[in-house]
């Protein structure tokens, strides 16, 4: 629309103010965001101390006066956090208070700086306290404020400012649509006036909707409690939805499933289903993050028993060598070669042979409760970990893992190229899988797909698999049982040489050693153990700034469990001694 004396050509200034206090607020955001200035924004003010020069003057005039002077160091008194919260409040409610006090000193982690022993001694004495469901909440609330701070307008918000900004915007772009709805628009086209006429709508709804998330945010929630307005933090938690701060689910990858995936016929997408394995989606029961705060707690009494430097290293080096040492009579295993390799190394074998054990005994009824949650912790953080080097390996620690997972991929495909015929065509692809299974039950069976066809597979494979439901399952059994009857008396080394980094056969070996132990409850509870270890090593030793780039994602169960963990001064980004 050109500019005219009419009143609509006068409604754009409104509108302009709006739009730059909107991009304005953006633009200052990003900025403060950026690296470099959010590293300048968390360090401290400088602290010179005090004068050294004039106190030792003093201190020899004193001297040469005659008087006796001694110089005596005093200690400094251990600060607890402020997180007293008023009558009356909810457990969430106190956790926002723990958690925002948590922030401001610990969001420094974020931009890869160190904090102090003492800011350690703070969180340590507060989490010692905590149950596991409500540390894995603070956490959340923490990586919530942290995300807020990053990738929204927060800084510029929850300001005196920032709310007299909502409010203008709020009531300038209101106004527009009351003038614009009242004004003679006959000489205008219908299209024009209903473009417009929507677009201010849907503005005003937005602004609507910014405020009721302002409303709803914990940032507000914050300041009614320092506050005590109660009575208003009542009102809001009867109107508020309930919601989850973390969607508590992580991806799931399988190295062996990825051979049961149905190919594509196009080549651009069979490229990249092979590079990528398929994923799915496990949930993070509150049953699991008690199980890894629990695991965390002993590592952290560990260090409390003998807190000197070398043995807080110890504690941050451990990939489960201590868990082998402390099931070995139990066991009689020696696997420590399994551990005492590159961590992607450890990964890739302990998720392969955590899969073979895992399918191989399925079906028994010998399974009870406590060994079928062991299994299934073992699986989820298994699957977990192997999703990450594959997908993300900037949050784990500095390997080769993208090449060892393409060369054991290669001689898995191998393995199986050479005693199936892989098809693109569903059909066949279901004989194939089939005759996998059938393969698997009995190692002399030898099934032709010309001697068969798909109605007699299906009803022989109906026959051997009764019990199980799902095609997937019985498939991995095949598979898994295919390669622990291979032969592995001699190290896999010794006969192709290390030119590939392959550890497929490595993680038989392995897998065979587990299954030789009878007591199937040491045996899982030994494998969840690694697997927390192995956890809990990976998140003290990534980077916060790698932490940031996830949170715009939704978060990781390793981002978690990495600002847990320095919670209670596991982690590399502190002072470790005074």
């Amino acid at each position: 629309m050109a500019w005219s004396d009419s009143r609509l050509s006068l409604l754009s200034i409104p509108m302009i103010v709006v739009g730059s206090i909107k991009y304005g607020e953006r633009t200052w955001t990003l900025w403060k965001a950026s690296s470099d200035e959010l590293r300048d924004s968390m360090l401290t003010s400088p602290d010179p101390d005090p004068n050294y020069s004039k106190l030792m003057n003093e201190y020899r005039q004193k001297q040469a006066e005659g008087f006796f002077m001694e110089i005596e160091e005093v200690k400094d008194v251990q600060e607890e956090l402020d997180v007293a919260a008023p009558q009356g409040t909810t457990p969430d409610d106190q956790n926002i208070i723990k958690a925002h006090a948590l922030f401001q000193t610990f969001k420094c982690l974020f931009a890869d700086l160190i904090l102090s022993f003492k800011d350690r001694e703070k969180s340590q004495s507060l989490f010692q306290k905590m149950s596991g469901k409500d540390a894995f909440d603070v956490v959340a609330i923490e990586l919530g404020f942290m995300y807020d701070k990053l990738y929204t307008k927060a800084a510029v918000i929850y300001t005196p400012m920032g709310l007299i900004r909502r409010i203008t915007t709020f009531c300038l772009t209101f106004l527009v649509l009351l003038v614009f709805s009242f004004e003679d628009m006959k000489k205008y086209k219908k299209v024009d006036i209903f473009i417009t006429f929507l677009l201010l709508v849907v503005a005003v709804f937005l602004e609507i909707y910014a405020a009721l998330v302002l409303l709803f945010s914990d940032q507000t929630n914050h300041w009614l409690i320092k506050h005590n307005k109660t009575s208003c933090l009542k009102l809001i938690h009867s109107l508020q939805p309930v919601r989850k701060r973390w969607s508590s689910r992580v991806p799931q990858s399988s190295l062996l499933g990825s051979f049961l995936k149905e190919k594509p016929y196009f080549r651009l997408l069979k490229r990249v289903v092979e590079k990528w394995p398929p994923e799915t989606y496990a949930e993070v029961d509150d049953d699991l993050k008690r199980l890894i705060f629990k695991h965390v707690k002993e590592k952290f009494n560990q260090f409390k028993e003998k807190q000197d430097d070398g043995n807080f290293r110890d504690l941050c080096s451990q990939r489960g060598s201590n868990i082998l040492q402390m099931y070995k009579r139990q066991t009689r295993l020696s696997l420590e070669w399994s551990i005492n390799v590159e961590f992607d190394q450890s990964i890739l074998i302990w998720h392969i042979a955590t899969e073979l054990c895992y399918f191989s005994e399925i079906q028994l009824s010998t399974i009870t409760s406590d060994i079928q949650s062991s299994r299934e912790v073992s699986y989820c953080i298994s699957n977990y970990m192997f999703c990450l080097l594959v997908t993300f390996p900037f949050l784990l620690p500095i390997g080769i893992g993208l090449i060892r997972f393409r060369d054991t991929q290669a001689e898995a495909k191998r393995f199986f190229k050479e005693r199936l015929t892989l098809s693109r065509t569903k059909a066949k692809h279901r004989i194939t899988c089939n005759k996998m299974f059938l393969q698997a039950i009995d190692g002399e069976l030898e099934m032709q797909e010309e001697e068969r066809n798909t109605s007699t597979c299906w009803k022989s494979l109906d026959q051997a698999t009764m019990f199980m439901e799902e095609p997937t399952m019985y498939q991995m059994i095949a598979i898994c049982r295919m390669l622990l009857r291979e032969n592995i008396d001699v190290l896999p080394v010794k006969v192709k040489g290390d030119s590939s980094k392959s550890v497929l056969f490595d993680a038989c070996r392995l897998a065979s050693a587990l299954n030789g132990v009878t007591n199937k409850k040491v045996k899982w509870d030994m494998i969840r153990d690694i697997w927390l270890e192995i956890l809990t090593y990976a998140a003290s030793h990534s980077r916060g700034s790698q932490h940031c780039q996830q949170l715009r994602r939704g978060g990781e169960l390793l981002t978690h469990v990495w600002l847990l963990m320095a919670h209670f001064g596991m982690s590399e980004q502190f002072q470790i001694s005074k």
